[in-house]
């Protein structure tokens, strides 16, 4: 009992340490106690009843009840009756949906000559609180190697508290990279990797890494993604902006603008043509980006683009704070552009030509930010969204009419898990499926600030927003983790979900490949001259 104090008073104080308020939704359950037990509040019962709400999926929606056991979904019908030891929760009247799928987090990221400041539980947490039951986080390798950086990442995770998977990022390429991403995906269960056109100096990598990283990716069928902007003009821009004089945040957005995000998405768009390999743009921030994957998907190309939550609802004005504690903390890259971007990416994504939304959450303190008080270069990059995305999505974009509930669900969930090839298992409320699920009232309201947020973070990019659709219940592998405002969550309770390669994207490259050979017409004969 001594012990279990102890641990509890531990994370309390790192908690206390690193959050902005002790209050009760900042509560964390004790490292050490299991699933079940009394001292952390969860419930013993391994079966449990969804009764009367309205179960949507991305194609399909019915009032029915869900029963689960075991953590897996096992009936999904009207009227189920159970017998006395299953726990009941009634959503009449509400919406019964597949937890988010976040694409794109970076937890316990060293970045920027430090680390951000959320990691695998206090990341996960704030993402259980607001629907959100798994994510897939970004590998940094260690020194080059996939080996070493995937080794440090299973460390990260093991105070994990929801479920998870890897991408894995590429720095360089050489025959040791070429071996180790066949064992990434062959023994490891990634099935992405990121090539970054931008950090020149430190991740960036040049079109011909780019080219082989592709080649690669296309014969082990995993998909390759990358940050697109043009790092080489980024640089220029940055020097151009301190020769200028201008030093604070708002230096950072102007030193890369949409048009370097457009070339690059472009240029990657094109090489990933070239090799004919599908290819997944992540946080696609500008109308300049957007355009050049609708042009792709247009003519038929396999292009996936990923909007993220702050640039869908979020424009560059606080850049332009006077404060820079407050400016600082929208600085993220590609940057939030000038108001007009975030609504003709809301039509993208409301239209199909965008297919899933991501966070990149990757916070840091206002303390971090404050390394760059002098020059915008040295402000670590990153904002949040990982607790925020499902509620603000919900609220831009179907209160308002743009996307239906079950394009909701698409978009959150569902998309995310058949592009990294793990649907049905996750995104779907079937039978079978994994029970991480949330209930959804669209008649309850929420608001968004940083005393009440679950991240460690002392700052929140939406801080003060409000909005209809509150997720009520999270049920991560079948127990109720967040209700009544509560989060019950337990250090090293997360799963790692492997992702096997070759996704639906792959299907038929193979007989495009061999109609591009033999429209070749060549080599074609010649009969050698003679002199």
């Amino acid at each position: 009992m001594a012990y279990r104090f102890y641990l509890f008073f531990s994370l309390s104080l790192l908690l206390l340490t690193h959050s902005p308020s002790n209050s009760q939704s900042n509560q964390f359950c004790e490292a050490g106690i299991g699933y079940g037990e009394v001292g952390c509040g969860l419930s013993s019962s391994t079966k449990l009843l969804i009764k009367g709400g309205t179960v949507v999926n991305a194609h399909h929606q019915e009032v029915a009840d869900v029963y689960v056991e075991d953590g897996i979904i096992v009936a999904v019908k009207p009227d189920l009756k159970v017998t006395d030891d299953v726990k009941v929760i009634d959503a009449t009247g509400k919406f019964v949906m597949p937890g988010g799928i976040d694409p794109h987090t970076h937890l316990a990221m060293e970045f920027m000559g430090t680390e951000t400041i959320d990691d695998f539980f206090s990341g996960q947490a704030a993402a259980l609180a607001g629907g959100t039951t798994m994510h897939i986080d970004f590998v940094i390798p260690v020194n080059g190697s996939l080996i070493a950086g995937l080794e440090s990442y299973e460390e990260k995770a093991k105070k994990s508290c929801m479920d998870y998977g890897f991408h894995m990022a590429i720095t360089k390429f050489d025959d040791s990279v070429s071996r180790d991403m066949e064992i990434m995906v062959k023994e490891k269960g990634i099935n992405s990797f990121k090539f970054f056109l931008a950090y020149k100096g430190s991740l960036m990598v040049n079109d011909e890494l780019l080219l082989e990283g592709l080649k690669r990716c296309k014969s082990l069928g995993a998909l390759a993604m990358v940050h697109a902007e043009n790092g080489d003009a980024v640089f220029e821009g940055q020097k151009r902006m301190i020769q200028l004089g201008i030093t604070g945040p708002e230096g950072h957005a102007l030193s890369r603008p949409p048009l370097l995000e457009g070339e690059a998405t472009a240029r990657a768009i094109r090489l990933a043509g070239f090799v004919n390999t599908p290819l997944y743009v992540v946080h696609v921030m500008s109308i300049d980006a957007m355009e050049e994957i609708a042009k792709a998907r247009k003519s038929g190309q396999r292009v996936v683009g990923e909007p993220v939550v702050s640039g869908l609802v979020l424009d560059d004005s606080g850049l332009w704070d006077s404060d820079f504690a407050t400016a600082s903390k929208f600085v993220m890259s590609p940057p939030i552009r000038a108001a007009g971007h975030n609504k003709v990416l809301q039509g993208a994504l409301s239209n199909g030509v965008l297919q899933l939304v991501g966070t990149d959450h990757c916070v840091f303190n206002s303390t971090q930010k404050a390394f760059g008080i002098d020059d915008f270069r040295k402000i670590p990059n990153g904002v949040n969204g990982i607790e925020e995305r499902m509620h603000l999505v919900w609220d831009t974009m179907v209160e308002s009419g743009q996307i239906s509930i079950n394009d909701f669900v698409r978009v959150t969930s569902t998309e995310c898990a058949r592009v990294f090839n793990i649907y049905p298992r996750k995104g779907a409320i079937i039978a079978g499926s994994d029970a991480d699920i949330i209930i959804l009232n669209p008649n309850s309201s929420f608001e968004i600030n940083a005393r009440s947020h679950h991240s460690r973070t002392d700052t929140n990019v939406y801080e003060g927003r409000r909005g209809k659709g509150k997720v009520e219940v999270t049920i991560a592998g079948g127990r109720v983790v967040w209700e009544n405002n509560e989060l019950k969550v337990v250090p090293g309770s997360g799963k790692y979900i492997e992702m096997p390669p070759f996704n639906y994207l792959f299907s038929g490259i193979d007989k495009a490949d061999a109609s591009y050979l033999s429209s070749l017409n060549a080599p074609v004969k010649r009969s050698k001259s003679t002199t």
